[in-house]
C-alpha cells in the first residue's frame, strides 16, 4: 500500500479556469498543480493513520513554523473529530516551534530552534512533528537529532509534501504528496 501520491515530474497540472483562484493569485499562477478537495483529502488520511498508530498515546505534537501552521491546524482538525467518532483516541498537547537555517535566502548550515518550550520538556514523551514541506531534509534532521539528546519516548514525523530532491533522506513517517522539485505556491 502507497504511503504517498506522486505527481510525477512532467505533470501539468489543471487550467485555472476549473478553479476559484483568488484575484490576487490569477497573474502568479499558471495552473493548479494539486487542488484543494486532494489536500483536504490527504490530511484527513494521515490523521486516519496517526490515530491508527499512535492511538491511546498521550502525544506531543510540535508545529514547525511558519508554513507548516496551515497543515498543522487542520490536521488537528481531522484528528480532533476522529477522537470523537472512533474506538482509538489521541490525547493531544499542543506546542509550536521556528526552525531558522537561512538568511537572506541562503542556508545557513546550522539550525536554529526558536520559540516553543525547552525541547528538554519532550524527555519521556511521544512527540509528533508535523511540517509542510521538505527541501532537503537537512533540517529535519538536525532537528531530530536535538530531540534525541532530550530522550523522547517516542517521535514520529508527518509533513503534507516532500520534494524529490529530499527523498533520500526518508527518515519521515508520513507524507500527503510528493513533489517534483518545482516551486509552489
Amino acid at each position: 500500500m502507497a504511503s504517498f501520491l506522486q505527481i510525477a515530474d512532467d505533470e501539468k497540472g489543471h487550467e485555472l479556469e476549473l478553479f476559484c483562484v483568488p484575484k490576487h493569485y490569477e497573474t502568479d499562477l499558471e495552473r493548479v498543480i494539486i487542488p484543494h478537495g486532494l489536500i483536504k483529502d490527504r490530511t484527513e488520511r494521515l490523521a486516519r493513520d496517526i490515530i491508527r498508530d499512535m492511538g491511546g498515546h498521550h502525544i506531543v505534537a510540535l508545529c514547525v513554523l511558519k508554513g507548516g501552521y496551515k497543515f498543522f491546524a487542520d490536521l488537528l482538525d481531522f484528528i480532533q473529530v476522529l477522537n470523537q467518532n472512533c474506538d482509538k483516541s489521541v490525547p493531544l498537547t499542543v506546542d509550536f516551534i521556528r526552525l531558522k537555517s537561512y538568511c537572506n535566502d541562503e542556508s545557513t548550515n546550522s539550525v536554529k530552534v526558536i520559540g516553543g518550550d525547552e525541547l528538554s520538556s519532550l524527555t519521556g514523551k511521544n512527540v509528533l512533528i508535523v511540517e509542510d514541506i521538505v527541501e532537503t531534509g537537512r533540517t529535519m534532521k538536525t532537528l531530530l537529532a536535538l530531540l534525541d539528546e532530550c530522550n523522547p519516548k517516542m517521535v514520529k514525523v508527518v509533513r503534507f509534501c516532500i520534494l524529490i530532491s529530499a527523498k533520500k533522506n526518508l527518515f519521515l513517517d508520513r507524507t500527503g504528496r510528493s513533489l517534483v522539485s518545482t516551486p509552489i505556491v
